[in-house]
């Protein structure tokens, strides 16, 4: 009797289950596709399929969901519909796609009509290509071919290609031998006049330089005028009275160590300090958000930004928080709620093997950054939110201000 109760439970749980994702799926077709969905009536060829599956794989995945119209209207599959259509997919995924990939389909019925769905996920190994030439991403609703730029982003992704092991077209003129000796002495416990290698090979052998050419490490680290060779990659810091309103604007430029420093600075001075319950009058006052938290926050969007994207990380000031916004999303198969766990993946792993050893930096690269971030703001009662935001291609930190009288005078 146990036995045929527990047959049924799981029954009725299935049904509910079916029911609940039909209504999903209902939903979702009413809604119109989107860069994570597309409607397909039918495939006409396994090629066509392919170029689809390798489109949301090189994004951020999605659902194909076949048997439906562009308008999201059910037009149903027939048994052998289906059938073909599963030998496709594991011919498409395994044969025409290289590296092969993994998806996972389901049927459901609408009505009385089959409609299947193809769930690919978010690809660990991009770019994939189709039948060994053809590189496709999503647009929107709609897909088209990868730029070389593009390219060289999925390829970093998924830690194929390195943007700061790239040479720069920059000669070894540019880098600056004396800022280096004095890194180089107290990162390493040594002199660099000691040394019995050629300066030249010791950069090689840090990835400092390539063929005569400073790499991007090299020359963001080390460079005597990085504005000058890249002026896309400093920071923009703007102190708002209203939203289009400013009070003050810095473009902050120099080596990463200076950018830092300055990003810091820029923050920090434009930030209130208010006496604690109890506290002596003349004690300094305790800023609005934790120092700590603002320096984690300000290395990681140096450290971790892409730089494959030409673009600057972004400082802005309101009167109720703080944003920090570098190019690019987290990398691969990262989330927001995994680097909250400590989760992380090198992006530019020259730039912070060097600079975890820079004491005033700060940075170690064992993912504690944004826990740590997390811990302090909720001592502090700061809410801290961080956005991962995959239309317009960057990574957000925003903390939260008290407001105080006169702050928009």
């Amino acid at each position: 009797m146990n036995e045929k109760i527990r047959l049924l439970q799981a029954e009725i749980q299935a049904d509910l289950k079916s029911t609940k994702e039909t209504y999903k799926l209902q939903e979702r077709l009413k809604a119109g596709e989107d860069s994570r969905h597309q409607f397909k009536e039918k495939f006409s060829s396994i090629d066509k399929l392919a170029v689809e599956i390798s489109a949301f794989a090189n994004s951020q995945g999605g659902k194909i969901i076949i048997g439906a119209s562009d308008l999201g209207e059910v037009t149903g599959l027939s048994q052998q519909d289906i059938n073909n259509l599963n030998q496709w997919i594991s011919n498409a995924t395994s044969q025409k796609i290289e590296p092969p990939l993994f998806v996972d389909t389901e049927t459901l019925l609408l009505g009385q009509l089959p409609v299947l769905i193809i769930n690919v996920p978010r690809g660990s190994h991009k770019p994939y290509c189709v039948n060994k030439s053809d590189y496709w991403v999503k647009n929107g609703a709609d897909k088209r071919r990868a730029t070389r730029e593009e390219l060289f982003r999925l390829m970093q992704s998924s830690s194929r290609l390195f943007a700061d092991e790239m040479p720069v077209a920059v000669s070894i003129e540019h880098f600056d031998f004396l800022y280096f000796t004095k890194f180089y002495q107290t990162a390493f416990g040594e002199e660099l006049s000691d040394l019995t290698i050629p300066r030249e090979a010791l950069l090689e052998n840090l990835k400092l330089l390539q063929d005569k050419q400073l790499t991007l490490a090299g020359l963001l680290l080390f460079g005597k005028n990085v504005a000058l060779h890249k002026p896309q990659f400093g920071i923009k810091g703007t102190v708002y009275l209203s939203k289009d309103k400013f009070r003050d604007k810095e473009d902050i430029g120099g080596n990463l160590f200076e950018q830092y420093k300055q990003g810091v600075d820029f923050i920090l001075r434009n930030l209130h300090r208010a006496q604690r319950q109890g506290q002596n009058f003349n004690a300094p006052g305790e800023l609005e958000i934790p120092v700590v938290a603002i320096k984690e926050a300000v290395a990681n969007a140096l450290a971790h930004r892409d730089y494959f994207i030409n673009s600057s990380v972004f400082i802005n000031i309101f009167t109720d928080k703080v944003e920090i916004t570098s190019p690019g999303v987290l990398p691969n198969t990262v989330t927001v709620e995994n680097i909250k766990m400590g989760i992380h993946l090198e992006r530019n792993p020259i730039l912070l093997s060097l600079m975890a050893k820079d004491p005033d930096f700060g940075y170690t690269g064992r993912g504690s950054g944004i826990p740590r971030i997390l811990r302090l703001c909720k001592d502090k009662d700061v809410q801290v939110t961080f956005t991962n935001d995959t239309i317009r291609n960057l990574f957000q930190v925003v903390f939260s201000r008290h407001k105080y009288p006169n702050d928009d005078k």
